[in-house]
């Protein structure tokens, strides 16, 4: 079975010796991803909403660089500095993900990579070109 690295560029991880992610065959295994903006900064400090949209945009960029996408994310595991945001990850949910919505496991951390981070994502997908979602 092909086992490659996906990449980005730039690509924040690399200083600290991680893989954006893998794609193993036809299935994707996507790193944590956060609100890392392309300076390698975590934006929105204390802002959960932009760090959100940002951890989601990251995410998209990775599956896409690895022959996927959002639409065929097929289990999430997110992780929160706080429960109390748990409302708006069910409606980032329906903004970012589409009907069958992937398996997904929340749970809230003490803390991230940073004291300031507040949201964190990895990814399982299915590669774009083998998808086929049975209705």
């Amino acid at each position: 079975m092909k086992i490659s690295q996906i990449k980005i560029t730039p690509d924040a991880y690399e200083p600290f010796r991680l893989a954006q992610g893998h794609r193993v065959g036809d299935l994707l295994f996507i790193s944590g991803q956060t609100a890392i903006g392309e300076d390698g900064k975590l934006i929105g400090i204390g802002d959960f909403d932009a760090q959100a949209q940002m951890a989601f945009e990251n995410l998209d960029k990775v599956l896409k660089s690895g022959g996927s996408s959002l639409k065929n994310v097929v289990k999430v595991t997110i992780m929160l500095r706080d429960m109390g945001n748990f409302e708006k990850i069910v409606e980032l949910r329906g903004k970012y993900f589409t009907a069958p919505y992937p398996a997904d496991t929340i749970f809230e951390v003490s803390s991230l990579f940073s004291p300031d981070a507040l949201i964190e994502i990895e990814a399982i997908a299915v590669a774009d070109e083998v998808a086929d979602w049975k209705k």
